[in-house]
């Protein structure tokens, strides 16, 4: 009870903070919501201080003012364009988090603590002031025999604080998805543990580490990315060492210009690089943002920061190439088939129908300039039909359909003249012919007669836990399992109120 009463202070908190910027029952919705909704949002608009600007950059300004969890949320939240708009994801997805450094003492102490002092002052002897800072980590720079090195290091409790955070979510969640039956087509809970999954993998830096020396591996097949070497002897559960990478970050306005850049080939490389990954190999850099990438004096492209590593199996892999291939064919009966057999769409609606809906999306963009086709766009748009044909969010594609929002941003934002679809042409083709052709036919049955095997073993096992389950009695309900709904009603019914009276006191 203490923890569900401190999880909705901490949403009464948040409430405060999104009513002062007018992103409860906004405005620019009035005309779509119920009466009681519109008197709501205006009783909210009294107290917010006339915030101005767009309501996404209004929601970027509240989640960044409170803390690296909404941050977090935020860039996920710009992944749902069918849900907040293209406009608003868009705002979202510039979402940064830069904040002052912590001291040098807590700094040294964290080596101490992760090395033992006598081995922290072996390995770590004359530890620059912090380079950059953002709200999990900061980063430092040490000098070595072996060359400089960049040292990655936490923030003290950033632990505790974020996980209090996402528990405040999580039941945020379940309340919005216990109360509001529409909600449930969006998985609002799926869709936070997602989010939450996602930041417990970036707060031990061990897994960041084996990201970077995976992504490393595959920077040496693909060419594209130049990908900075794991200090294995200098990092840890809290501390990260790698190569310093030398160069200007694409941040930098003058980053392309000075180096004499040729933006047409970055463009592609970017595009291209990020597809190799994914399609080719199922994992992925997916927070692909220009903070995150550096431009080096030989003209190399390097990435760095693996906190959020992408991963997809053959099927979602065979999904998007197929979805890519169809739409440069100007197959939409056969992209329509594609989102069938996987799953996405329930099997009673019509695939004819579907298909007459991509091609209302597809047609569109043919016969236009590169600077006028958005790739990204278009897949949005395929979302705008997610309710009408009853499709529901898959947390497993959540960081691919981010990613590639992103990947696309930054190409345009190389060169605005960037031709997407040329870029993305021989990565896809390359593939399909080797997965989908003859020899990718051979190797599909192949699987599929070992995933049949697997399962034929475990049948005997499942049948047991089927059986176990049948027979084990059904225990009567307790008191808290009767009242949760009405729980869930008033923790939100407290959070609302908190707001308004948080925001007309403040």
């Amino acid at each position: 009870m203490f923890k569900a009463l401190a999880d909705y202070g901490r949403l009464m908190r948040a409430g405060t903070a999104l009513a002062r910027h007018d992103v409860i029952l906004p405005g620019e919705y009035h005309s779509r919501l119920p009466f009681p909704a519109k008197l709501a949002g205006k009783t909210l608009r009294l107290f917010g201080g006339g915030a101005k600007g767009r309501q996404g950059e209004r929601l970027a300004t509240a989640l960044e003012k409170l803390g690296p969890a909404y941050i977090k949320l935020g860039q996920f939240l710009a992944t749902r364009p069918d849900v907040f708009g293209v406009e608003t994801t868009t705002d979202l997805s510039r979402l940064k988090d830069k904040i002052p450094p912590f001291p040098m003492k807590a700094a040294q102490k964290a080596l101490a603590e992760e090395f033992g002092e006598d081995e922290a002052r072996d390995l770590f002897p004359d530890l620059s002031e912090p380079i950059a800072a953002a709200s999990l980590a900061q980063v430092h720079r040490l000098q070595t025999e072996d060359g400089a090195k960049a040292i990655k290091i936490l923030r003290p409790g950033v632990e505790n604080m974020i996980g209090r955070e996402l528990r405040a979510m999580k039941r945020a969640a379940r309340t919005v998805e216990r109360v509001n039956v529409e909600s449930r087509r969006l998985e609002p809970v799926a869709f936070t543990e997602t989010v939450a999954a996602s930041m417990e993998k970036e707060l031990d830096l061990r897994l960041e580490a084996g990201g970077a020396d995976e992504m490393r591996e595959l920077s040496f097949k693909a060419g594209y990315f130049h990908i900075p070497e794991v200090d294995w002897e200098r990092s840890g559960k809290r501390v990260l060492t790698t190569d310093w990478v030398e160069g200007k970050p694409l941040t930098d306005p003058a980053a392309l210009d000075t180096l004499s850049v040729d933006r047409a080939t970055l463009a592609n490389m970017v595009t291209r690089g990020f597809l190799d990954h994914a399609i080719h190999h199922g994992v992925f850099h997916a927070d692909m943002h220009e903070g995150n990438m550096i431009i080096t004096p030989d003209g190399r492209l390097a990435l760095v920061d693996f906190g959020i590593i992408g991963r997809i199996g053959m099927n979602e892999r065979r999904f998007l190439a197929e979805i890519l291939w169809g739409f440069l064919r100007r197959d939409y009966y056969r992209v329509a088939e594609v989102h069938f057999e996987a799953g996405y769409v329930p099997a009673d609606k019509s695939v004819g129908d579907f298909a007459q809906a991509l091609r209302s999306v597809g047609e569109p963009i043919h016969g236009k300039s590169a600077s006028d086709v958005s790739m990204g766009r278009l897949l949005l748009q395929l979302l705008d039909f997610s309710h009408t044909f009853g499709m529901r969010l898959r947390p497993d594609l959540v960081l691919l359909q981010k990613t590639m929002v992103q990947v696309e941003g930054v190409a345009r934002a190389i060169d605005p003249g960037h031709d997407i679809w040329a870029a993305a042409e021989p990565i896809v083709k390359d593939w399909i012919t080797q997965n989908l052709g003859p020899a990718g036919a051979a190797k599909i049955i192949s699987q599929n007669v070992k995933d049949v095997a697997d399962r034929l073993k475990r049948l005997p096992e499942v049948m047991d836990q089927f059986e176990a389950q049948l027979n084990k009695p059904e225990p009567a309900p307790l008191p808290r399992e009767r009242f949760a709904p009405w729980w869930g009603w008033m923790g939100f019914i407290l959070a609302i109120i908190g707001a308004i009276v948080a925001v007309s006191v403040g």
